[in-house]
């Protein structure tokens, strides 16, 4: 476990309420929501939705840092992994984010590009708090009680 300090400022958390057989819905502070499921019907299921977060938190990373040069002329990005089963128990296996990003031409092109490779070390080595995350592994408790805010 991390020694780095816990304030009101760091604190994250998301709530889940059931909708119906095996499915939730997830709800942040800001009162946004996200159904999800258990991959009966079309909703996202728990796993899509952590392959979803290593993607989005990468890709905004990588529009803050390239976004400073130039602008995306076209954006695609792809999570994946193989989810397994083993002496660990259920877990994803060979977690690959791919980005396939292309710039305008020019001189603000060239720099974003000049910075792509650089940019994807940062977002993987340090940046990207769900991938960081994932990488740096945390004890994660499952705990029965009040849920209060």
């Amino acid at each position: 476990m991390s020694d780095a300090p816990r304030t009101p400022e760091t604190h994250r958390s998301v709530d889940v309420r059931r909708t119906g057989d095996l499915t939730f819905e997830a709800v942040n502070a800001r009162g946004g929501t996200l159904p999800m499921g258990s991959g009966d019907d079309p909703t996202f299921t728990p796993v899509e939705l952590l392959l979803a977060a290593l993607a989005g938190c990468g890709a905004i990373d990588l529009e803050h840092l390239t976004g400073k040069r130039a602008p995306f002329a076209s954006f695609a990005a792809r999570s994946e992994g193989h989810k397994v089963r083993d002496e660990h128990g259920n877990h994803l296996v060979d977690l690959r984010v791919t980005f396939d990003v292309t710039f305008p031409e020019g001189a603000d092109g060239d720099r974003a590009r000049e910075v792509l490779p650089r940019s994807l070390e940062q977002i993987e080595g340090r940046l990207c708090s769900v991938g960081r995350t994932v990488q740096v592994g945390d004890p994660v408790r499952y705990v029965a009680g009040p849920v209060a805010d």
